[in-house]
């Protein structure tokens, strides 16, 4: 049996290394979110935004909710043979310091079934949800165009 110094040696390590490793975290933010703005009695809107990671470790975005809309997911416009096609975007990382972008023609956020009318100039708050449950929230602004 190793002495009782050596035992507590090996156990101070072990936690000073799991310390650490609960440290690294990522750090989800969002910037720069909007809805275009749709005709009176659209069921389905388009949301934009930058989502960042400040963080020290990846973050890993599984899907997004509003309390404004009966569901929210996230898509990606792609052009196939000519053809545009929109596609579930999944989950996908955001690497320490990277971002990526939500933009026209590009990755966005499906909006559908908003549960009130919304106009130019209102504001709906929308919770990108992570694989650590952390996440963030975001006031997006209905804008005719890109801010």
């Amino acid at each position: 049996m190793r002495p009782f110094h050596a035992r507590f040696a090996s156990a101070l390590l072990v936690g000073v290394l799991w310390c650490n490793a609960a440290q690294a975290a990522g750090r989800l933010e969002i910037e720069q979110a909007w809805i275009r703005s749709a005709p009176p009695g659209a069921m389905m809107l388009a949301g934009y935004a930058v989502m960042s990671n400040s963080g020290d470790a990846p973050v890993t975005v599984i899907g997004a909710e509003s309390a404004d809309f009966g569901a929210v997911s996230l898509h990606q416009s792609i052009e196939e043979n000519g053809v545009e096609h929109m596609r579930p975007l999944g989950t996908f990382a955001i690497a320490p310091g990277a971002s990526v972008a939500f933009v026209p023609g590009a990755k966005h956020l499906m909006l559908m079934r908003p549960v009130r009318e919304l106009k130019s100039g209102d504001v709906v708050r929308i919770h990108i949800d992570s694989e650590t449950g952390d996440g963030a929230r975001a006031d997006f602004t209905v804008r005719d165009s890109a801010p």
